[in-house]
């Protein structure tokens, strides 16, 4: 197969360009430094659209594999049918494949398989051919056979129809056919499994259509878990009367005839089709036969106790797909908005992982995530009265010795306590703000390996302290050490396909980290290892070589054990070594391209030491003036490299986040009870979902902003409109305490909500 004419057609991109990404990949470049650095050859693709690239030239390739699979299988079996191979070789999916397949692939003992081996196939494709005037019970006594178990007339035709029925359910036209007018017409239908409340409740007595669901993932997630917990009973309610009447128009003659030529929609197998062309051709001068009669029987078996609970079941499975790829897609997005968001640069903070019993565990660190010192105060319960003043004078302690500006507290339990208890400590700690952070995952980071190595002296606690106060600092270095399914920003990702979803979000993971770069002399192997070209075990030798000799430029890292061409070609453009000789280390800038780099310099008269302090802001204008195509020419890059070039010269590690607006910090506290209908609040957006967004408003219950209430349009996702990190303007709608449920609207009172 040529699949860069394949790929470039599905998604309509440059044949060549399309050529050049998959020569790309198979010579085992990474997709960021592809999208980085060969964009002259892709046609400045970005990164998304070669990541799908790469996910549907894997799957062409498996199907291609599997093609040649069935085709070696039938070989095998002495299939002679050359149109069946045909059809393999023109099969566009993997369900077109199997289709085809059917007929041949070994099965369990099957009731026709049964019939076969009594000698019944010839009576079946007697019938099959519905001749005129026939008499049908003549025709089944010859087939009696006590030996065989075929002990009368009856018995031969039953088993006779066993085959016809089999065969129709093996059809691969018909089964495509069928399975479409599922798709278009089917109802999902879920009722309650037991008498008792549940979550599930709203899906008791529900219906929706197949082709609606399509575009509601997260229901039909919602029902696969209430089935799987028992709540509820689900089926595939078809449109019976069109599907029967499909299956028996492709072999009933009477039908057929009737609504086509003969021939046209003659069964897939070629020894049925044979028999079923001879019915089609007698049936216009003939009177109806018996045999119909007993075909039309096989159809309506073949359809309910084969084709049905077959195409139920794929038809679930397809709706659990797309379910799937739909939620992984959501989770991805948000995944990325969340990592991407604004660091809080240049401030000594304070985290609090609240607690009542054991305390609040304290931990300050610096601008650069190091840790200064540790606490434990006891503030949340009414029993901590009398230590309330204790925990006071080292929080103000510690806030004047280290000049703390920002705190962070994490968001679970006594978080509500914590933040009261902060708050009025404010006055006396100027300059100081703080913001509620998800603890999402903080745990988990805590007790793992990675958690133990990098604070051994620490308790699980104290290291979700730090953990808090760096997530706030900088989201993605310190999310990266968590596993992104823990982090929280999802649905129903544990009813996920789970190697898909690991796989989607390492990939959002490795995007976030090489587009913002890595600080070479500072960075956690964690971080490390999400760089292009280095995995774990290149990271953790980068970090042993820098603790041992240092890392003065990039490249030294040429001598970092195991770290050879290909990867250090890979990684060396997404690491910055900050106060290397050479001043374009520190920039995005590709060594490959540094001679480049320098003539371009050279020609508008300036010089690469000039990029030191905070780089060159009119370098743009001077190859604008110069002529950026002359310029790129010249240089010998294409104008993309020289573009990018130009910005990393111009503000040099530009940091991609700078440009997103910055978290709220908060110097009030206010609780659900406070709420009222029409308050006008600014808010946080900490999850996109299918039907909504959760925005945090300060009160430690995200409230829910539904899709119908945050544009008066009409929009088909939530993500249209807000993202994971968006500084939103919210109106309250309904607050219920009792359920803990807080009810938002983006659009304003005026508008009627």
């Amino acid at each position: 197969m040529d699949y860069a004419a394949r790929l470039s057609g599905e998604f309509h991109l440059n044949p060549a360009h399309v050529g050049a990404v998959v020569k790309l990949l198979d010579e085992g470049n990474t997709i960021p430094f592809i999208a980085r650095y060969r964009k002259e050859m892709t046609g400045a693709m970005d990164d998304q659209v070669i990541r799908e690239v790469a996910e549907r030239l894997d799957y062409l390739r498996n199907m291609d594999k599997r093609r040649e699979e069935i085709e070696t299988a039938l070989r095998n079996l002495d299939v002679q049918d050359e149109a069946l191979y045909a059809k393999l070789a023109s099969a566009a999916t993997m369900t077109e494949l199997e289709d085809l397949y059917r007929p041949y692939r070994p099965k369990r003992r099957t009731r026709a398989m049964i019939a076969r081996e009594k000698g019944l196939e010839p009576l079946a494709q007697w019938l099959l051919e519905q001749k005129p005037k026939c008499d049908v019970q003549a025709e089944a006594a010859k087939y009696i056979d006590a030996e065989k178990g075929v002990e009368d007339a009856q018995q031969a035709l039953e088993g006779a129809k066993d085959i016809i029925a089999e065969q129709v359910s093996d059809d691969a036209a018909l089964r495509k056919d069928v399975r479409e007018l599922l798709m278009r017409e089917a109802v999902l239908r879920s009722v309650k499994a037991k008498d008792e409340d549940s979550v599930y409740s709203m899906y008791y007595d529900y219906k929706e259509p197949v082709a609606t669901l399509v575009s509601h993932p997260h229901r039909v997630l919602a029902v696969n878990r209430g089935e799987r917990e028992e709540f509820l009973k689900v089926t595939v309610e078809p449109p019976v009367e069109k599907c029967v009447a499909l299956v028996r128009k492709n072999y009933v003659r009477e039908t057929a005839a009737s609504l086509f030529n003969p021939g046209a929609n003659a069964p897939a197998n070629s020894a049925f089709a044979k028999a079923f062309a001879k019915a089609l051709a007698n049936s216009a001068a003939s009177g109806p036969s018996d045999a119909s009669a007993y075909v039309e029987e096989a159809c309506d078996d073949a359809w309910d106790r084969l084709l049905y609970p077959s195409l139920e079941r794929e038809i679930r499975n397809e709706l659990t797909d797309r379910a799937n790829a739909g939620a992984i897609k959501v989770f991805s997005d948000n995944l990325h908005q969340l990592l991407m968001q604004p660091p809080i640069k240049g401030k000594v903070t304070l985290g609090v992982d609240p607690g009542f019993r054991t305390g609040c565990k304290l931990a300050v660190i610096d601008e650069n995530g190091k840790v200064l010192e540790t606490g434990v105060g006891y503030f949340t319960l009414p029993i901590h009265e009398n230590k309330k003043a204790e925990a006071a004078r080292f929080i103000i302690g510690c806030a004047r010795k280290y000049n703390i500006t920002a705190i962070a507290i994490g968001n679970g339990t006594a978080s509500r306590e914590s933040e009261q208890f902060i708050v009025s400590l404010l006055p006396q700690l100027p300059g100081a703000a703080y913001m509620i952070v998800s603890e999402a995952g903080a745990s988990v980071y805590s007790a793992s390996k990675l958690g133990a190595a990098e604070f051994p002296d620490f308790d699980v606690s104290l290291r979700s302290a730090v953990s808090i106060a760096r997530r706030m600092q900088d989201p993605l270095a310190e999310l990266v050490k968590i596993d992104p399914k823990a982090i929280g920003v999802g649905q129903y990702q544990h009813d996920l396909k789970q190697n898909e979803l690991t796989a989607a979000l390492d990939g959002v993971v490795e995007q976030c980290v090489n587009a913002v770069g890595v600080e070479v002399s500072t960075a956690s192997a964690e971080l490390l290892s999400h760089v292009a070209g280095i995995g774990p075990a290149l990271a953790k030798n980068i970090v042993a070589y820098r603790e041992e000799n240092g890392i003065p430029s990039r490249a030294a890292l040429k001598k970092v054990p195991k770290l050879g061409p290909k990867a250090y070609e890979q990684c060396a453009g997404f690491l910055r070594v900050n106060g290397s000789r050479n001043p374009l280390d520190a920039t995005g800038v590709h060594p490959e391209s540094y001679d480049a780099a320098k003539a371009l310099l050279e020609k508008l008269g300036l010089d690469v030491k000039d990029i030191r302090n905070g780089g060159i802001p009119d370098v743009e204008i001077k190859a604008e003036a110069y002529g950026k195509a002359k310029l790129a020419e010249e240089i010998g890059v294409g104008l993309p490299t020289l573009q990018d070039i130009l910005s990393e010269l111009k503000k040099p590690g530009r940091d991609p986040r700078d440009d997103v607006p910055a978290p709220v910090l908060r110097k009030d506290v206010m609780d659900m009870k406070d709420l009222k209908p029409g308050m006008e609040l600014t808010g946080t957006v900490r999850n996109v979902i299918d039907f909504g967004a959760f925005v945090d408003i300060g009160v430690h219950q995200d409230g829910l902003v539904h899709i119908s209430r945050m544009v008066n349009r009409f929009i088909r996702h939530p993500s249209e409109v807000v993202k994971v990190g968006d500084v939103v303007k919210v109106w309250v709608v309904e607050v219920n305490e009792q359920k803990k449920r807080i009810a938002l609207t983006m659009l304003p009172p005026k508008s009627g909500n």
